[in-house]
């Protein structure tokens, strides 16, 4: 079925923090001029691919903005390597000579790095500088493997820096104490965290109250929740995960800034 929202980035100004969730994991973000794709996954399915179609779980919701919808994407930022993050369909058609990728340890492999502007690779604790951008790699607490083999690929949250804004992606996660490393006498501005698929898998993905612990730990005034309503990857009912986060933050609910797929939040 199509996204509840359409998200509309070209009427975003140049000045300010934008984002758009175009669902799962895939948040479109600007920083004042720059734009950010995280873990783009844009086609009806992801999985293996096998000559022209690809074999996977089947997206339930469209995306809020198709590929030819985006603007010009300058970061791709990918947190590991798992299908539904690291779609390499997806990731072909953002190849353009002028979009850098930012991924973690052990995963570059898996893409035609010629046909981007750059590909960096970060560990935790590890930082790349990218345009006006700061990049922080930090731990957090999942798998990279993207076949039961691959066991060495790398998996990361990541802290975004720029000018007067900081931005947390906190990846795919369960339960962990990382998120407190990041706090600093600034404010996190944005954080965006996972709140899905912890039923049964909580103990490789975070709960909604856990997410919001950890988005709290880093001190972010906002929070944007993903990694829910868009594919079927556990028990828990449709619109759980973000009833549940909006629960979580009690007398705050004005700090999560997106429910639906394809809302978007400015902050300038």
């Amino acid at each position: 079925m199509p996204a509840p929202f359409t998200p509309h980035p070209k009427r975003w100004p140049d000045k300010g923090l934008h984002a758009a969730w175009l669902g799962h994991s895939t948040v479109l973000i600007k920083i004042d001029e720059f734009t950010i794709l995280t873990d783009p996954v844009l086609g009806d399915r992801c999985g293996i691919r096998m000559g022209p179609v690809t074999v996977g779980i089947k997206r339930i919701v469209a995306p809020a903005l198709a590929r030819t919808q985006l603007p010009h994407i300058d970061l791709v930022l990918l947190s590991h390597a798992h299908f539904d993050h690291f779609d390499l369909p997806t990731l072909r058609s953002l190849e353009r000579t002028g979009t850098s990728v930012v991924t973690a340890k052990y995963t570059s492999d898996l893409l035609r790095v010629r046909r981007y502007h750059s590909v960096q690779e970060v560990g935790w604790n590890e930082r790349v500088h990218l345009g006006p951008l700061t990049i922080q790699g930090f731990e957090v607490n999942h798998w990279g493997a993207r076949v039961r083999t691959d066991v060495h690929r790398g998996f990361n949250g990541y802290l975004i820096e720029s000018g007067r804004y900081r931005v947390v992606f906190g990846g795919d996660t369960a339960w962990t104490d990382s998120f407190r490393a990041l706090r600093t006498s600034r404010p996190v501005d944005l954080a965006i965290m996972p709140v899905g698929a912890y039923d049964p898998w909580i103990q490789v993905h975070c709960n909604p109250e856990q997410a919001w612990r950890m988005g709290r730990d880093c001190g972010a005034e906002h929070l944007l929740p993903v990694h829910h309503q868009t594919f079927r990857l556990s028990r828990e009912p449709y619109l759980e995960p973000a009833e549940r986060f909006i629960a979580a933050a009690g007398n705050h609910p004005d700090r999560v800034v997106t429910t639906r797929i394809g809302h978007e939040w400015s902050q300038n």
